[in-house]
């Protein structure tokens, strides 16, 4: 035994005897020793595994190769200077909860969902650009970099894909994959050929943006100083608005999964629950249909959390005559429905919540009947938008406790695309932009009244079709009676004895 071991087994011969209060042999004293040494060990690699960067959140499916082909050539087709983008690099967040999920743009144009890739596409081909002539550049010009293989690593992480798999192009749908520590060379040497790069610029905000996008940013001013850099953003943005055929697919089965759970809140709802239960449930529900996630922070609001828009506490008690907004959307692929409904925790509208509800649900009904191409949700000066329409209604029916129009308590837009995001990408033009065959957005009046506690809010999804728009979540009833009888039979059904020994 060496003299360095003879004295960490003395040390931790005097510290087992310490421990254990009485004599020990020395045998003994190295068994303790060996144990201490395995539980050290166990607990460095615990603390490694814990520092690794999350895992991919695993998509149910995916869109073909092709489409993401299409997208990347009908961007390519409105540019005149290379298009460079970042996917997240795993590191955004250090949740030990957090999931890895690629940022929306760059899943949009490659159906990548891996950490750490980078995308460089190619303007068409000009005269003497000397950048065909490249080993990389195909027909296509276009580069997917990925990380290298890491054996290491992926004995925590798991398997990655890399440059040097093989079939990695048809996996990718790429014709060139190159290591992403090969990027920053790459775009050194597109600025002897171009003078300005497409990126997605960080939105004006007194902090500069989101940190991905500032990193991006400052990466390309450090690797090509001399290049001026264009904002990609809002090109991206208006494909985006309007959904593929695969798109819709996955956009309605989380409707569905959303619906399946809305119908489970309204059967189990009643006085004594929390907040939380009711969320917890409708999770389960998208969980157990195959959702990986929820779209946003469920909202559960009860009583004066009803009138918060974005509540998501989740804490209050719910209590007999509170009204009970949820707002609970699934996520299936990647795509996030967007779902409300106000319903009375006792099962029974007070008259009060009942006007509200009848109110809310005309503005919707009138919005929903102008649902078409070429509406829109709101522009100044253009005359009747569909808010507008709704804001009317709302504002033309009831009064509040001081005999005033309640158009004041319509504090929100009427409706948002769907994708990607829950707020999806939106036309630069706002929402000026017309309607058109393709887009699925939500309509969602409101009334919130802080004074009385009462806040009712009905929200669906639809698709703008050729001729009007398809209602996604018909499914789900809005009719204050329907709501009634779903809760009063679920009722009935709880206090029902079990019919013990004649089974």
């Amino acid at each position: 035994m060496s003299g360095r071991r003879r004295g960490i087994v003395n040390r931790v011969y005097s510290e087992a005897r310490a421990v254990l209060g009485r004599r020990i042999s020395l045998p003994f004293a190295l068994r303790y020793f060996r144990v201490f040494f395995w539980i050290v060990t166990a607990v460095f690699f615990l603390s490694s595994l814990l520092a690794t960067p999350a895992l991919p959140q695993q998509r149910r499916d995916r869109e073909p190769n092709s489409v993401y082909a299409q997208r990347r050539a009908k961007l390519v087709a409105q540019i005149d200077d290379p298009v460079i983008l970042w996917g997240f690099t795993g590191r955004e967040e250090s949740s030990q909860s957090y999931i890895f999920e690629q940022e929306e743009n760059f899943y949009y144009l490659t159906g990548h969902n891996e950490e750490g890739a980078g995308l460089i596409i190619l303007p068409p081909s000009r005269d003497g650009d000397g950048i065909i002539d490249s080993d990389w550049w195909g027909p296509t010009r276009e580069v997917l970099f990925l990380p290298s293989k890491n054996p290491a690593k992926e004995k925590w992480d798991g398997v990655r894909m890399s440059p040097s798999d093989p079939g990695i192009k048809a996996r990718t749908g790429f014709a060139a994959v190159a290591p992403f520590n090969e990027m920053r060379a790459t775009v050194e040497r597109l600025a002897k050929f171009f003078p300005h790069y497409y990126t997605i610029l960080p939105f004006e905000k007194e902090l500069g943006g989101y940190p991905h996008e500032k990193a991006v940013v400052d990466w390309l001013q450090l690797a090509a100083p001399q290049v001026k850099l264009k904002d990609v953003r809002d090109r991206i943005s208006a494909l985006r608005q309007i959904k593929s055929p695969g798109e819709i697919v996955f956009l309605r089965t989380a409707i569905d999964l959303s619906l399946d759970a809305q119908l489970e809140a309204m059967r189990m709802m009643r006085p004594g629950l929390y907040e939380y239960q009711v969320a917890a449930k409708m999770v389960e529900v998208h969980a157990m249909g195959g959702a990986e996630a929820e779209g946003y922070a469920p909202i559960v609001g009860a009583g004066p959390n009803s009138t918060a828009l974005h509540y998501d506490k989740l804490s209050r008690k719910i209590e007999d005559g509170d009204i009970v907004v949820m707002d609970v959307g699934a996520q299936f692929s990647g795509y996030s429905a967007d779902i409300t409904r106000t319903i009375p925790a006792n099962g029974k509208f007070t008259p009060r919540q009942r006007e509200i509800y009848d109110i809310v649900l005309g503005a919707q009904n009138v919005a929903l009947a102008a649902a078409k191409p070429g509406a829109y949700f709101y522009c100044k000066g253009r005359g009747e938008g569909l808010f507008k329409i709704a804001y009317d209604y709302i504002n033309s029916h009831g009064q509040d406790s001081h005999g005033k129009r309640l158009g004041q308590y319509f504090i929100h837009g009427l409706g948002h695309d769907i994708g990607l995001n829950v707020h999806d990408s939106g036309d630069p033009r706002g929402p000026c932009r017309p309607f058109e065959p393709g887009m699925v957005v939500t309509v969602e009046p409101g009334i919130y009244i802080p004074e009385e506690n009462l806040g009712v809010r009905i929200e669906d999804d639809i698709l703008i079709t050729e001729t009007g728009y398809k209602f996604l979540s018909e499914r789900l009833p809005r009719n204050p009676d329907e709501i009634e009888k779903i809760m009063a039979d679920a009722a009935a059904q709880r206090t029902q004895k079990p019919n013990k020994g004649n089974d």
